[in-house]
């Protein structure tokens, strides 16, 4: 059973309906980096990653991931690295989403695995499911209030994929 975008505020598994915000300029079939749109076309999910600091070990059968102080997501299309978890050190000269950040957005983060396999430089990166506190427009990621994902981080399988039409 897939998660489905049933439309730009909401997510749908199973009997569960849940509010969520996607990108600012919708959803696209054609993204490209930076477009602030959320990718059409059905995906697998990799992981869950949250902030230990912040919350507790989400219940879920995806494996998750402790956000440490130097992850980050590498957003720059000239990188070798692009649309990847990397470690964020002092010599890296390449452009990345910090996911261990002041705000609470990436307190808990889905990848969901777009451009993911095969990666195509400016076709789109860092595409997470993540918190929201105020349902403000997203730069191409889907965001859920926190009760919402602990919720559907229970609901999901491995081989859970989401649909965003």
């Amino acid at each position: 059973m897939p998660i489905i975008l049933k439309n730009k505020e909401t997510l749908l598994f199973g009997d569960f309906e849940f509010k969520c915000v996607i990108g600012k300029s919708g959803t696209k079939k054609l993204k490209k980096e930076g477009d602030n749109s959320t990718p059409k076309g059905i995906f697998e999910l990799q992981h869950i990653y949250y902030r230990k600091d912040r919350i507790q070990k989400p219940i879920s059968n995806l494996k998750t991931i402790i956000i440490k102080k130097n992850m980050g997501w590498c957003d720059d299309p000239k990188s070798k690295h692009y649309n990847k978890l990397i470690k964020i050190t002092k010599k890296i000269k390449v452009g990345y989403e910090k996911l261990y950040r002041k705000d609470h957005k990436y307190d808990l983060l889905i990848v969901i695995k777009y451009n993911y396999k095969k990666v195509f430089k400016n076709k789109g990166s860092a595409i997470f499911l993540h918190l929201t506190k105020n349902f403000f427009c997203t730069k191409g990621c889907i965001a859920l209030k926190k009760n919402d994902f602990i919720i559907l981080c229970k609901l999901i399988k491995r081989n859970t994929k989401i649909e965003i039409n």
